[in-house]
């Protein structure tokens, strides 16, 4: 199986150079190097998966080893074996033929979008022709392998002799796991060298845990000069001074009139919250009637848009404020996600109690390691004991659960005469939509509709407790979702399916106001910084929203592979491939799609924000440090 496994990796490997010859243009030396790299990935990623087989040889009484059952299952598994690496084979044809390169975080991507992968497949391929034409190959080696295998099956082997073989077997993954990384295969300055290096089966793995896309890599770019300077152009305010004229350096003294005021900050970004929802945005079944009446007595943003469709794409826009890069959240990128110019990190400069409180376990999505991380103090479900919680799920405790321990938070920065400010990150509003009985007309777990009455109520519920505290009247209670409930629709980047609702409520501290400038929610954190007029040093790409000029309005929006700038009515896409599209009157059903040869000025300025977003990212210029104007 492991001369098998290599001679189907190293045909691949043949024939997708063969494929792509003229653009990897090798000489004798470089195939002769990308085959021995190759060969190391191919046995590294058998080392791998050979570890359960293993311990099943080893372990396995003679007895049961010449049994019929075993029999059966050894075949078996030879079989499906062999149609596994012809389907890998085929797979990896056909990613290549999409995107030049072996399996990545793409493909890894594909696995959310499964149902639009395998129709897309389907009506572009002749499926049933090509798994037909496998199965037959995989049956004809099978047959030619049998005999050998029948023998093998017969023969006896004792324990001593198989803990030898075994031994060395195992100590395979282990050199692997230690000499063997994704740096390896990156020997040559032509990427198409580099690609038939890799291993399709070990890309698509260690894409799991390297889960991001290298933008140079896939996507369009600009010179650095060029890309560094838009970029600097598109973040610059009229308060704001650079510390530094270095590539992509945007760091930047932001100098806020007026005496700083530090008020409490309670920030409730709400799960799925879509605009669509609420009345004051045309919904008709009056299921937010506070939010509603709150829109009215508060600065009551109209055109504000998530950067993504998953929590924690909302939870990093508004903490770090910063695009959303291509491939996973950088809250789940382990290992990269800590030490960054943070909202929590400015305000904890400023001496406030800081902390992210999360109504289910912080260690899913990576939240805990992210947020504490990055300066918050984090309270989840794991922090509360059982006998104070009114209700829990499988997402953790219910919404007013969670506005209770916010409660509790607040008496004791107040009772320590220190201003708070609190990320809360609910979950109620999420399958299977379960909460409290008694709350709302509709029983627990009737649906999404019923989860917004509950998500409504527990709102309106939770600033009455709190208008009984001291703390109220210097208190700002920011309301926004962390991302739409339905983020799919007939185009890649449905804008409609970004809009979110984004509340300032504080009765005593602001009159009542709709602001109907396009944002996301990367200027939230600026925004309310420039609220209190305090002066910081900032890394955000966002800008206060209620300084921006007209003509720089604009929403940042993406899903893992699309990239997406709209501003002025059009919709500027960065696609893998190195694609660019513009969408005119996006926010239609049926928007005209332009796709673009050489960009435009709002193509440069999508390409500028997503190539410096990952060049600061990927270059720690965003690292959180002391910092003076």
């Amino acid at each position: 199986m492991l001369l098998l496994s290599l001679g189907y990796f190293t045909l691949t490997r043949a024939g997708l150079g063969i494929w792509s010859w003229l653009a990897a243009d090798p000489s004798l030396l470089d195939v002769l190097h990308l085959l021995l790299v190759g060969w190391v990935y191919d046995l590294s990623f058998y080392a791998y998966a050979a570890i359960l087989p293993v311990l099943y040889l080893l372990f396995i009484p003679d007895r049961w080893w010449r049994s019929r059952f075993n029999s059966i299952l050894t075949q078996g598994a030879v079989l499906i074996s062999l149609f596994g690496l012809g389907f890998i084979a085929i797979a990896e044809f056909l990613f290549w033929e999409e995107f030049s390169v072996r399996f990545n975080f793409i493909s890894v991507d594909y696995l959310v979008y499964s149902r639009e992968v395998t129709d897309n497949i389907n009506e572009s391929y002749p499926l049933p022709l090509m798994l037909g034409s496998l199965f037959i190959v995989t049956v004809l080696v099978y047959l030619r392998l049998r005999p050998a295998l029948l023998r093998i099956l017969a023969t006896r082997e004792p324990l001593r002799k198989r803990a030898t073989r075994g031994a060395v077997w195992l100590a395979l993954p282990l050199a692997a796991y230690g000499l063997v990384n994704q740096d390896l295969y990156q020997f040559s300055t032509n990427n198409y060298q580099n690609e038939l290096a890799a291993n399709g089966p070990y890309q698509f793995i260690a894409a799991f845990k390297n889960n991001e896309l290298d933008y140079n890599l896939f996507y369009v770019s600009l010179p650095p000069d060029q890309a560094s300077g838009l970029l600097k152009q598109e973040v610059a305010e009229t308060n704001s001074t650079f510390t530094s004229k270095d590539l992509f350096q945007i760091r930047r003294y932001i100098d806020n009139p007026g005496e700083e005021k530090h008020l409490n900050i309670m920030l409730v970004m709400v799960e799925s919250l879509s605009a669509s929802y609420l009345g004051v945005f045309g919904d008709m079944h009056g299921r937010t009637p506070n939010l509603d009446r709150i829109a009215g007595e508060s600065l009551f943003f109209t055109r504000m848009y998530a950067t993504g469709t998953r929590t924690t794409r909302g939870l990093e826009a508004v903490t770090l404020s910063i695009p959303p890069t291509p491939g996973r959240s950088i809250v789940k990128r382990t290992g990269h996600e800590s030490n960054m110019w943070s909202l929590g990190n400015v305000l904890k400069e400023k001496n406030y109690d800081v902390r992210f409180l999360y109504g289910g376990r912080g260690y899913f999505d990576n939240m805990n390691a992210f947020f504490s991380g990055n300066g918050y103090q984090v309270i989840d479900q794991s922090s509360v004991a059982d006998k104070d919680l009114v209700f829990t799920n499988a997402w953790g405790m219910s919404d007013e659960d969670l506005y209770t321990q916010a409660i509790h938070a607040a008496d004791q920065a107040s009772a320590g005469k220190q201003a708070f400010f609190f990320h809360l990150m609910t979950t109620s509003n999420h399958r299977p939509y379960t909460y409290p009985e008694g709350r709302i007309e509709d029983p627990s777990g009737s649906g999404r509709s019923a989860a917004v009455r509950y998500t409504d109520w527990a709102i309106g519920d939770f600033l009455e407790r709190a208008k009984q505290k001291p703390w109220f009247e210097d208190t700002l209670f920011v309301i926004v979702a962390d991302h739409c409930a339905h983020s799919a629709g007939k185009t890649d980047l449905p804008v409609n399916k970004y809009h979110i609702p984004l509340i300032i409520h504080a009765p005593t501290q602001i009159t009542p106001q709709r602001v109907e400038k396009l944002a996301s929610q990367i200027d939230l954190a600026p925004t309310l910084l420039g609220m209190l007029n305090l002066d910081y040093t900032s890394t955000f790409f966002g800008k206060n929203i209620f300084t921006m000029p007209e003509n720089e309005e604009r929403a940042l929006i993406g899903n893992y592979q699309k990239l997406g700038l709209y501003q002025s009515g059009r919709l500027s896409i960065l696609t893998p491939k190195k694609g660019m599209v513009l969408q005119e009157n996006p926010e239609s059903d049926a928007p005209e799609t332009i796709v673009l040869k050489t960009a435009n000025d709002q193509a440069n300025k999508n390409i500028a924000y997503y190539q410096g977003a990952s060049y600061i990212y990927s270059h720690q210029l965003n690292s959180w440090g002391v910092a003076s104007p």
